[in-house]
């Protein structure tokens, strides 16, 4: 027992220096309205900034599949097709209720949006909204997301059809 309280604490104060990272998935969810791409955000629940849908990875969905549930949790994204690969990925920190900011990875899936619904899972903790893809840009904070948002609309406004077809 004498030798087993101070690994607890060594091992506790290896996880507040190294601060491992963490790895959420988000979708990118994308809709062409009159020939034009849309970008859709949502606000924070905290700090009501604006973000895409994104969260944990949960039990049995992994990857694509978690980041098109929280497209619907987030913002009522009922009919979609997602892709399988990460556009990208971004870094944030994560303020946590406890005060403590944790290092995130965030991979970014795009997701072709052809229904949303009125109501969904998180509607009165959100508000929704579809940008262009230049002030989808302006209005999230993290640069690597930025730059995500502006690649992809590049990208696709090359293609002749959209992603995922």
């Amino acid at each position: 027992m004498k030798n087993f309280i101070p690994k607890i604490v060594e091992e506790s104060l290896k996880l507040l220096v190294q601060r491992p990272e963490w790895v959420q998935v988000g979708a990118l969810c994308y809709r062409h309205k009159k020939g034009k791409l849309q970008i859709l955000l949502v606000t924070s629940r905290g700090t009501k900034r604006w973000i895409i849908p994104k969260g944990w990875p949960m039990p049995g969905k992994h990857g694509s599949p978690a980041a098109k549930q929280e497209a619907w949790e987030e913002a009522g994204v009922a009919v979609a097709q997602i892709e399988s690969e990460p556009l990208g990925q971004y870094r944030y920190r994560k303020k946590m209720a406890s005060g403590l900011a944790l290092p995130v990875t965030t991979f970014v899936y795009p997701c072709e949006v052809s229904k949303v619904t009125k109501n969904y899972p998180e509607k009165s903790q959100r508000k929704r909204k579809w940008f262009t893809p230049k002030k989808a840009a302006k209005k999230v904070s993290e640069p690597e997301l930025k730059k995500i948002i502006l690649d992809f609309s590049t990208a696709i406004a090359g293609q002749d059809t959209p992603v995922g077809r």
